[in-house]
């Protein structure tokens, strides 16, 4: 008897072994039309793999991320089979799916590939996707499989670093791949493909190793839904935050400054602090301290705290004093300095929960190929903070925590969310620090947290930070697309590496628990994700300029300064267009700059102290008293 547990708590009985697929079949032939993959106790597996013995089991359809994912793992192998077709002396390594379809590595030798291929790679794809080909997966000795992978130098290398008795290929029509398997029963779900690009990759990674030619696609069970993404592609296009950052002036980059290191403009400046002063407010109300750390520091301090260990490849190397010898690092880290600053007092268990807040850079190296505007850098501002409390207030700590997130997200339109609980690799503890203890105890205050507040989270083994779990909110933009903003993350390790105590009410030392947040996570990557999300129309609070004065003639300049003095203030920041253009190109000029307001002043609006107002997008809305704009500005900036 096999005994099979499903995510509601049901359990289905069977005589003997039994495949996902026909416990689907025994629910509903409905479920077992949709179900293309699944996961038996956590691994996910094709719908054809016998299951002997009582475990658990999750359906997977295309609704559902990791049916994607199994989606797109099959679609790079039909992929992989076109290519050969048309290029039969390509070498393939890799091709995995990802967040947006999938890729596949290749070594195409003296036959480049070019966009002309595209269209006839798509073909072939669906050609051989309407033969019904079953992705079967079977074992491979070691031996079987450098044998096979002879002439491929890339397949042979990783086929090295496997275990004998743990290779498998998997087959379906006329191809064969070195594959782990997670693909869907057979290559006729897939309807609608579309090759999206082709890019240098250089083989593992390494800048040493040979450039490959990484192409990149995506399909879909329906033909409708390639068309909504295709169209939502070149939506994306057009709010692309490199073009309209560009466009609104806000920030630049300069190859004698560095890639991946932004420059902010004045525009630019404004927003970041808009969006700093803005949380800044929301974090004193909320009793935190803000402190201020170097952006450089000694290599010792991220050595105890194990950043080095595990971030020293993608730091920047040490800089080394001239004479005593000291070595000191870029701070890839906020939270070692926020210890330190901790550990420079005695608290008591009544100052606790400290909370140290701070607008810190980091710096991180990225290498070049994946550097991308703003999302991808290698210096950016964390929103950081760090609360420092008893064992007894982490639960309450945690959840006013979601509590600043929520309203961050809320005064910034973020309404489409969903949360992840970020747990370590159950297979792979090596990547971690800490006790099995704490980081259950970690674990289970993330978990009951997200119970209290009623938020409905998915879990994620392998996605934790290597001190510990965390709680990750998902953002969905204007066009669908998901993003990682906020998270929070609950930590036992760094306060024992640091040696940080509090006196308890029994005079006796004890360890605080470590909370790291971040609403935001980077400025940078925030304000890219904005820009996209609004199309450069921010929020009326958060635009650097909210209105702008536009007087017909050079006449009216001076009525156009008592104007804008008459409406700015510290929240309220408009200008004035005194260039000796005509009107229309003002207006034209303003509505491109995205700018709300456009207040038109002439001998009319002079002689009864009035301005004609026109509206970013909407047009003209008649003629209002300066007190009566001022007005209604004061309560659009209402955040």
């Amino acid at each position: 008897m096999v005994n099979i547990t499903l995510p509601d708590g049901s359990i289905r009985s069977f005589e003997s072994q039994v495949t996902p697929m026909e416990v689907a079949k025994d629910i509903s032939e409905g479920l077992a039309r949709n179900v293309i993959s699944a996961l038996v106790n956590d691994q996910q597996v094709e719908v054809t793999t016998p299951i002997t013995e009582d475990s658990q089991l999750t359906l997977l359809t295309w609704n559902d991320k990791l049916g994607k994912k199994a989606f797109w793992h099959s679609s790079a192998h039909l992929l992989a089979q076109a290519i050969l077709e048309f290029f039969p002396d390509a070498k393939l390594t890799i091709g995995p799916a990802i967040d947006n379809g999938f890729y596949y590595d290749v070594d195409f030798g003296d036959t480049p590939l070019s966009e002309k291929d595209f269209e006839k790679i798509e073909k072939k794809m669906l050609e051989n996707a309407k033969k019904k080909s079953e992705f079967n997966l079977y074992p491979v000795s070691k031996a079987e499989a450098l044998e096979m992978y002879k002439d491929n130098p890339f397949k042979t290398e990783l086929i090295e670093n496997l275990e004998d008795g743990e290779i498998t290929f998997c087959s379906h029509d006329n191809f064969t791949d070195l594959c782990r398997g997670g693909h869907i029963p057979n290559t006729s779900i897939v309807k609608a493909v579309k090759i999206l690009n082709a890019a240098g990759a250089y083989w593992r990674g390494d800048e040493k190793n040979k450039q490959l030619t990484r192409v990149y696609g995506i399909s879909f069970p329906k033909q409708k839904e390639l068309k909504e993404y295709l169209h939502n592609l070149e939506e994306a296009k057009k709010r692309d935050h490199r073009k309209i950052g560009k466009e609104l002036g806000i920030f630049t980059f300069s190859e004698k400054v560095g890639a991946g290191l932004p420059l902010w403009l004045p525009k630019g400046a404004a927003l970041r602090r808009k969006l700093e002063n803005f949380l800044m407010r929301a974090q004193q109300k909320a009793g935190y301290e803000m402190v201020v750390t170097p952006h450089i520091g000694g290599k010792e301090l991220y050595i105890t705290s194990g950043h080095y260990e595990k971030y020293g490849e993608d730091s920047f190397r040490p800089i080394t004093t001239p004479n005593e010898g000291e070595e000191f690092m870029l701070k890839p880290m906020n939270c070692p300095h926020h210890c330190e600053i901790y550990k420079s007092s005695q608290w008591s268990y009544r100052d606790l929960p400290k909370r140290f807040a701070e607008f810190g850079t980091v710096y991180r190296y990225e290498q070049s190929g994946e550097l991308h505007g703003l999302t991808r850098v290698r210096g950016f501002t964390q929103d950081d903070a760090h609360i420092f409390c008893t064992p007894d207030q982490l639960l309450e700590e945690f959840k006013k925590v979601i509590d600043l997130v929520l309203y961050v997200f809320g005064s910034l339109g973020f309404e489409d969310f969903s949360t992840q609980i970020s747990l370590r690799d159950q297979e792979n503890k090596e990547k971690y620090i800490g006790s099995d203890e704490d980081w259950d105890k970690a674990e289970n205050a993330i978990k009951q947290a997200v119970e209290d507040k009623g938020l409905k989270a998915v879990v994620e083994y392998g996605e934790a930070a290597f001190y510990g779990p965390k709680l990750d909110f998902m953002v969905k933009d204007a066009l669908g697309r998901s993003w990682q903003l906020g998270t929070i993350q609950v930590d036992y390790n760094l306060p024992k590496r640091f040696d940080l105590t509090y006196i308890g009410s029994d005079g006796e030392k004890h360890r605080p628990v470590m909370i790291h947040r971040a609403p935001f996570g980077s400025l940078e990557r925030f304000i890219a994700i904005l820009i996209e999300n609004t199309a450069g129309e921010f929020p009326m609070w958060l635009t650097p300029e909210q209105f702008i004065i536009l007087p017909i003639s050079d006449k009216y300049l001076e009525y156009s300064k008592k104007v804008l003095n008459s409406i700015e203030n510290s929240d309220i920041c408009g200008l004035i267009d005194s260039r000796a253009e005509k009107t229309g190109r003002k207006i034209r000029d303003a509505e491109v700059g995205k700018i709300p307001y456009m207040l038109i002043v002439g001998e009319k609006e002079e002689e009864s102290n009035t301005v004609s107002v026109r509206k970013h997008g909407e047009g003209d809305l008649g003629t209002f008293t300066i007190e009566e704009f001022k007005s209604r500005l004061e309560n659009e900036m209402r955040v």
